[in-house]
């Protein structure tokens, strides 16, 4: 993995976010995070989101595009880290975002660039649930399942640097269960896919 900036030490309890905005969308017809939804790319939109709740403690991991992306993005409160293996999956930019602020975050915050309905103040409750129980994996619950947006604590993260190919995290918090608490957030069941997706959501 390249890591364009090591976050060095800092002091105290400390959330990192880590926006995965590497994919290819192969699916969508081109670069999904550059798309816009109501006026700004998802990418960008998914950037403030986490720099709102996260400050500087945010990671942004490009891979497809990435000279775009961080055009587009600039400038950056947190880091930037571009993924050369991000055509290998979502795990691979998974990797990359933990193994930049694995030795000092207590927690790292997983969103996707692709689910335009997130606000922060969901964000917000996740960090605030994490903080009041920090063993707990805090993930959202939306259509009948949970997922991203999620956070995970440091003692997860062998677990996210084993993980490979284009799977999530999911089946991180469905073997941990019993440390599992769940924020309901229904507009997190809309991720963009395909650019129909887009299309009935703007």
């Amino acid at each position: 993995m390249e890591i364009l900036y090591k976050i060095q030490a800092m002091k105290g309890k400390s959330v990192f976010a880590i926006v995965l905005a590497a994919g290819q969308s192969s699916r969508f017809g081109n670069t999904k995070q550059l798309e816009n939804y109501q006026g700004v790319p998802l990418v960008l939109r998914s950037v403030r989101l986490a720099e709102a709740v996260c400050g500087s403690h945010s990671v942004l991991v490009a891979g497809n595009d990435w000279q775009r992306v961080s055009e587009i993005c600039a400038p950056l409160a947190g880091f930037f880290v571009v993924n050369p293996q991000f055509a290998e999956g979502l795990a691979s930019s998974i990797e990359c975002g933990i193994r930049s602020i694995a030795e000092v975050a207590d927690a790292v915050l997983l969103l996707l660039a692709d689910q335009p309905l997130i606000t922060s103040t969901h964000l917000q409750l996740l960090v605030d649930t994490w903080q009041a129980s920090e063993n707990s994996i805090v993930a959202s619950a939306y259509a009948g399942t949970s997922g991203p947006p999620v956070i995970f604590p440091r003692r997860d993260f062998a677990d996210l640097l084993r993980l490979s190919g284009d799977r999530g995290a999911r089946s991180i918090i469905e073997a941990n269960s019993e440390r599992v608490k769940l924020v309901e957030f229904e507009p997190a069941a809309l991720d963009i896919d395909r650019r129909s997706d887009l299309e009935r959501t703007s």
